[in-house]
């Protein structure tokens, strides 16, 4: 249950010094992100005529993302996020207006999957950057937790706005035209992030991104994986991706098949709107409840919601229950990346951020692939079955290892010489 007690808001921590100036470009260089996806699937299908290509071509993107993002991540942390950026914001522009070209060519689909993986790997971590630039300027803060809740609703914000973007200009414009406004968001964007020099977590021998001495200078390359609450995390963020590449294809197969493909992007909306309320909600909140109590709880509301999917047969129904599902999709993000603040030192978070995101990314890629797969062979809803089998497994595996969420102090639940750390106000 939650306190009455006041606790630190929303003004308080947009009061941050500073804060606007990474959050208004990192907000910019987020949105591609939540068109990506939606705008290959939209493109391939219209080429080709298949949800199964379409979908394994977005598949290919989002594995990619998941494989190369904790990688980006380190180097993140390694030696600065505008490092990181620069290169990779021009690769990635590159890269998805190639695959874009090589769609609307009727390429074999080994061109369209080859030109998709740097796709993928070179999408920007702007997320998991903004994060670490939060917990530097609010180290041991209780404002930690409400800066986690309000970048899970900016994440949120994107995919209300996102989807319906990639669905206007992709059903009302050009069917790539989604793709091209997304490489050139990413260019813009993530170039005025990395322009924020001021904001980014510190780097080199001196000392750690916390701003810490030498003995995180020492232990801050050390993977954040190797802490096993991550490793918990990164399942129960692959069924949240589930959730959401399942949706996607889901609801753009079912509003084709009733012939308003036009509701695609609104009924999306309206799922991440519910999300974005919930995450909302979260940081306005004074928790009593441990976040690992609460984790299980509302992971527990999230698979039995995404279990109802496949059973919608009509607009309004799925609408109710994907606003349903968007809202119990919130509190497990926040509660997440709340978590990692405790489990993780600071030399090592961006990785850990990235870790998540990337989960998401991978649960998303084969939720794709396998709800366009059902949708192509049986319709009626098939692909909704996704979302329930990869929530359900997930929550499997939190009940069966949550004890290893628990945060101890002085660092001890960093695994086999990460380093310790001061003991983190995580709730």
């Amino acid at each position: 249950m939650a306190s009455t007690v006041t606790r630190p808001g929303y003004g308080q921590l947009l009061r941050t010094r500073g804060a606007w100036t990474f959050l208004l470009p990192g907000f910019a260089a987020r949105q591609p992100f939540a068109m990506l996806t939606l705008s290959i699937v939209l493109l391939v299908q219209h080429t080709t005529g298949s949800y199964g290509v379409a979908g394994a071509a977005a598949a290919v993107t989002g594995v990619s993302m998941a494989l190369f993002a904790p990688y980006s991540g380190r180097l993140a942390d390694r030696y600065g996020q505008r490092t990181v950026l620069l290169p990779g914001v021009l690769v990635h522009a590159a890269a998805g207006l190639t695959l874009t070209f090589l769609a609307l060519a009727d390429a074999p689909l080994w061109a369209l999957f080859l030109a998709a993986v740097p796709t993928g790997a070179s999408v920007p971590q702007v997320g998991p950057m903004v994060r670490a630039r939060w917990a530097v300027k609010l180290k041991d803060s209780p404002l930690m937790s409400t800066a986690a809740a309000f970048e899970s609703v900016t994440d949120e914000l994107t995919f209300v706005l996102g989807p319906l973007l990639a669905t206007a200009l992709c059903t009302s414009v050009d069917p790539a035209a989604g793709l091209v406004t997304e490489a050139a968001l990413t260019l813009v964007g993530g170039l005025l992030f990395a322009a924020q020099k001021s904001t980014q977590p510190v780097v080199g021998g001196s000392g750690g991104a916390d701003g810490s001495g030498g003995e995180h200078a020492r232990v801050e390359h050390v993977s954040a994986l190797r802490v096993p609450g991550v490793r918990v995390l990164v399942v129960v963020f692959l069924g949240i991706g589930s959730v959401f590449g399942g949706m996607q294809v889901s609801l753009a197969a079912f509003t084709e098949s009733i012939g308003e493909p036009g509701l695609n992007g609104v009924l999306y909306g309206v799922f991440a709107a519910g999300n974005m309320i919930s995450g909302l909600a979260c940081g306005a909140i004074a928790w009593k409840v441990a976040p690992q109590q609460r984790l299980l709880v509302g992971y527990t509301a999230l698979a039995l919601t995404a279990s109802a999917l496949w059973a919608a047969h009509s607009v309004l129904v799925l609408a109710g229950l994907g606003l349903l599902v968007g809202m119990c999709i919130a509190p497990a993000i926040v509660t997440g990346y709340t978590l990692v603040e405790g489990l993780v030192p600071a030399g090592a978070r961006t990785e850990a951020f990235t870790w998540l995101t990337g989960a998401v990314a991978l649960g998303q890629a084969a939720a794709v692939t396998v709800a366009g797969q059902l949708e192509d062979r049986f319709r009626d809803g098939a692909g909704f079955l996704v979302p329930m089998g990869g929530t359900v497994l997930a929550l499997a595996v939190l009940v069966a290892l949550r004890s290893r969420l628990a945060t101890r102090s002085h660092g001890r639940t960093v695994a086999r010489g990460v380093g310790h750390r001061a003991p983190a106000t995580v709730d």
